[in-house]
This record gives C-alpha cells, structure tokens and sequence, in this order.
C-alpha cells in the first residue's frame, strides 16, 4: 500500500492558487474583498477567471477522494468524530483567533470603526451583532471568511457517512460497481449536464453567500465533486480511463474554457463601446451567446477537474522532494494565508508602492508569515498543531482533514 502521491501533489497545488487567487482579489476590478487597493490591475481578472470557475470544486473533489480511500479502513462514527475534530475545531479557533484581523482591517478601510484592535476584538469577541456594513458578516456577530470551506466540508463528509448505510441496503455498492466499470461514461456526462442546470435554475436565484444554509447553487457544483471524488476514490478502472484520456480532456477544457472567457473578453468589450455588437446580434441574438457561454463553462468546469486527476495521476504520482512537508504545511496555510494577505495590504496600501511592488509585497509577507508562523510555531508546539488541524504528535505526519493526506493507491479490484 503506498502513497497517492499525485493526490497530495494536487492538494498542494490547489492551496497554493488559493493564495495567489487571494491575493488577485485586492487588486481585481470590480470584484469585492476585505480590502481593495486603489492601484488596480485590469488584467488580473482574465486569469483569476479562468481558474475560479473550478478552483474550490477540486478542493471538495481531492477532500472526496480521501474520504473514499479511507471509507474501508474505519467505522462512520469514528470517521465523523475524527473530521468533526480535525474540522470543527479549526473554524472555531480561526473564528475567535485568525479571521478578527481581516474584519478590523476592512473596518479600518471602510471608516466604520477608529478603535484599536485590543477594544475592537473585546467587543468582536461578545458575538454580538454590528451594524450592517461595518465589515462582511457583521450583522451576524461574527464572520468565518475563507474558512467557510470547513464547515462545508463538515456536512458533506457527515451527509456521505449518514446514506452510506442506507446505500449498502438499497443495493448502492452494485450500482457503484456498474458506474465505474460499464456505466463509466455516465461519470463523465451528468455531472456536466447537472451544472447546466444549475447554472439555469439555480444561479440566478442563490447567489454565492458562503454562509452555508442558503448557498444551493455552490452546493450543487461543490457536493457533486465531492461525490464524485468519493465514488472513484478506490476505482482502478476510472483512474486508468482517466489517464488515458488525459489529452483529449485537457484539450476539451482548453477550448471550452476559451470560449467562455472569450465570450465574457467580448462583454466587456462592448459593454466599454470598444467593440460594436451588431456583428455578433447578426449571427445569433444575446440570448444565445448568453446560451453557448454557458454551455461552454459547464463542459469547462467538468473537463478541467478531469483533466487535472488525469494529468496528475500521469505526471505526479511520485515521492517529489518536499511533497511530506508541504502536504502537512496545507493546512496551516490555508487557515493564515487570508488574514495575513489583508494585514499585509493593510499596512502596504497607505506607502502607494506602486502595481509592482504592492503586490509582490503582500504576497513576499503572506508567504513569509506562513512559512515562519508554521514553522517556529505550530509544528513544534503540541497545543498549537490541532488547532490548526494538525495532528498532536509532531514527530509523525499529520494528515490535515480538508485535504486527502492520507491518500493510499488501492489495490486492484473491480471498482
């Protein structure tokens, strides 16, 4: 039994777009954050776009393929204490200890609040509500920010282990057989197909919240992807299908994904009277190339999660050097990285550093704060390391539970 090397690859890669994507948000036009800086960067949007429309789906797909890996080895209550406690604990700390700073910072910039952080995290601490719009999620209390894919990933990984049972009796195992052997290219056209739908149906309706309760249209990307990663976790057959058809699924993601952002490149366009639409209205009314963009970014958003497992089974699946450290240093990341990019902008936006130097500076001190707060702090002090989803021993590897550290090839069989 050795490691899914390319699965914590894949992890590591995926966290450290986030920080990137993170960082692009203080400089992105027209899309709203913590903190904006008034040196914005046009460009930056073209790439961010293009990855943000997969980006938090394959985090819930490489957190459903370490659930299926280790569905076998452990029992559904141990399974749903350990990730309440590997999950749960986290977001209540990050809550109370990592995500105030971002909330003071915003309030800062926004002029809501002129106390200083001692008195202002006093009264944040009281989870009493704010006035609407001192700072994002005010009128709550309190605010998880970033940290929202934890409890996501809670009632997903609870929901998976709850109808297990029930599958078992219902005849689900066979159907799962049937899927991911002869029934396998169902695999790859509903999920697809369910996007679309929701695309239609449900977008519109439930914009992105990330509060949990109300947020139907990302459940019904990112629970999908969850679900898929459980379902072939243990597939040798998918994996090798998938492997196979890594160059016609990467070069479907490349075209339909050029569409979709061509298509948005010719809205702005024409929305900045750079371009006429009368040639394009000649071809096809604005309901239909409304239409074909959608199309287009439902086939990209499943291609480019495919071809990612394809390519990363294919060209990752290795010890690389450093991969153990990293794959542990995920989760500590993940819980900082968002905290220390606003107090960054925080401090550098005021020096008017310029489009070069602001960024690359919020991104050296994010890093560096990461690297360091890990490093001297939370790997070597044993009551640090759970609150950061680490295990308590750190003389052995933790195996942060967003993430499938503990990811293992399975041996062959059928599905």
């Amino acid at each position: 039994m050795s490691r899914r090397h390319d699965i914590d690859a894949l992890r590591v890669i995926a966290f450290g777009l986030l920080i990137l994507y993170h960082v692009g948000m203080v400089y992105v036009v027209d899309w709203g954050f913590h903190i904006k800086s008034p040196t914005l960067l046009s460009w930056v949007e073209w790439p961010m776009v293009a990855i943000n429309r997969w980006r938090m789906s394959l985090l819930f797909l490489i957190s459903g393929l370490a659930l299926g890996l280790v569905l076998a080895r452990r029992t559904p209550g141990a399974l749903a204490a350990r990730r309440s406690w590997r999950l749960l604990l986290p977001l209540a700390f990050g809550i109370v200890a990592i995500v105030p700073v971002q909330a003071y910072c915003e309030a800062r910039m926004l002029g809501t609040i002129d106390a200083g952080y001692g008195a202002f995290l006093l009264r944040y601490l009281q989870f009493r509500p704010w006035p609407a719009g001192t700072f994002t999620g005010a009128e709550y209390g309190f605010t998880w920010n970033h940290l929202w894919y934890l409890p996501y990933l809670w009632a997903y990984t609870l929901a998976v282990l709850a109808v297990r049972p029930l599958l078992g009796r219902l005849g689900g195992s066979r159907l799962r057989d049937w899927l991911t052997t002869r029934g396998h290219w169902l695999l790859w056209l509903l999920p697809p197909a369910w996007y679309l739908v929701a695309l239609v149906m449900l977008a519109p309706r439930f914009p992105s919240t990330h509060a949990l309760v109300d947020d139907w249209f990302n459940h019904a990307g990112y629970f999908v992807a969850f679900g898929f990663g459980v379902l072939i976790a243990g597939s040798n057959v998918v994996w090798a299908r998938l492997r196979a058809a890594r160059w016609p699924l990467l070069g479907l993601a490349l075209a339909t994904g050029g569409v979709h952002v061509g298509l948005r490149a010719v809205g702005h366009l024409i929305d900045a009277g750079t371009l006429s639409p009368a040639p394009f209205l000649a071809v096809m009314p604005e309901a239909g190339w409304q239409g074909v963009s959608i199309v287009a970014l439902s086939v990209y958003w499943w291609t480019a999660l495919l071809a990612l497992l394809a390519w990363g089974a294919h060209a990752l699946d290795r010890p690389w050097p450093g991969l153990a450290y990293a794959s542990e240093a995920v989760y500590p990341w993940y819980i900082l990285h968002q905290s220390l990019i606003v107090l960054a902008a925080y401090w550098l936006i005021p020096l008017g550093l310029g489009p070069v130097w602001e960024p690359l500076g919020v991104l050296a001190i994010t890093v560096a704060g990461c690297v360091l707060i890990h490093e001297l702090l939370i790997r070597r002090v044993r009551w640090l390391r759970p609150l950061f989803g680490l295990a308590g021993d750190s003389g052995r590897r933790a195996s942060p539970a967003p993430s499938p550290a503990v990811a293992q090839k399975s041996t062959p069989s059928r599905a």
